[in-house]
């Protein structure tokens, strides 16, 4: 018993947290996987192959560069999909944007080549059955600080060895069908999982469709997302004007107002 103890206490010193609060520091890029033209999946090296990130469930990251016709250095936050389960490195899921300056930046960046990063940072800190019922709404890349919680939620299940009895439903919005993010990932997650259901919305939906279709509208919320209580949370990511809509939304099916920066107890949450 001793020499376990030892052994163990030996190996947890060894596991250390990459992430800095207050400091930048360089990470390599490792690879780069194109999922389409504008999107892709950049792995950068941790320091060492035992560390891991260091990122709270639902927490996010602040990734900086010094871009050309920028009178400073632009700052921008994300969420990595890949979590502290993995050793070693960080997976990061973005789209480059035309007016996007730290995205752009990425897609230039060459393996080999460094970005500046620091965290963790965010209001929101995920807990086991922190809610009984979780409603997400997320467009495009919102998609990854929804999908960091939704797996850290089925890693915890009792089949698992946890407690985490988290109900969560998911309405994912996109423009065409090949906008949706992660699909493969989200459907083997629904299909494992009966506490998770995904519910798709599409602004052009092909032939056949069977999901929601146009802009999330509060008919839509009112099917899929659990009516207002105690012990729910909506959490919100995506772009400026689709969350001004959702706070509107949900404001008018009587949810708490959002606040103009979200805390944690809030019942609607914006990343």
């Amino acid at each position: 018993m001793a020499l376990f103890l030892g052994s163990w206490k030996i190996y947890n010193n060894r596991i250390k947290k990459a992430l800095k609060p207050d400091v930048f520091q360089e990470f390599e890029l490792k690879e780069k996987t194109i999922i389409s033209h504008n999107v892709a999946i950049y792995r950068f090296n941790l320091h060492s192959p035992t560390d891991i990130l260091g990122l709270p469930i639902g927490q996010h990251m602040s990734l900086a560069a010094t871009i050309e016709g920028q009178p400073k250095e632009v700052v921008r936050s994300y969420t990595p999909i890949s979590s502290d389960e993995n050793s070693g490195y960080f997976d990061l899921l973005i789209k480059s944007y035309p007016t996007g300056n730290i995205s752009k930046h990425l897609a230039t960046l060459k393996v080999g080549q460094t970005m500046k990063v620091k965290g963790p940072k965010g209001a929101m800190v995920y807990t086991p059955n922190l809610v009984r019922h979780f409603g997400m709404i997320a467009g495009g890349t919102g998609i990854t600080p929804m999908l960091q919680i939704i797996r850290a939620i089925v890693r915890g299940r009792p089949r698992n060895g946890g407690q985490d009895r988290t109900e969560v439903d998911l309405i994912f919005a996109n423009v065409n069908p090949e906008d949706i993010l992660l699909k493969d990932d989200l459907d083997a997650l629904a299909k494992e999982d009966e506490g998770f259901r995904v519910h798709y919305v599409l602004n052009n939906p092909p032939q056949g469709w069977q999901g929601g279709v146009g802009f999330v509208t509060p008919d839509m919320m009112k099917k899929w997302l659990p009516a207002p209580a105690s012990d729910i949370k909506l959490l919100l990511c995506g772009p400026p004007p689709m969350i001004s809509a959702m706070k509107k939304g949900t404001e008018s099916l009587g949810y708490e107002k959002p606040r103009p920066v979200s805390k944690l107890p809030d019942q609607v949450f914006c990343f």
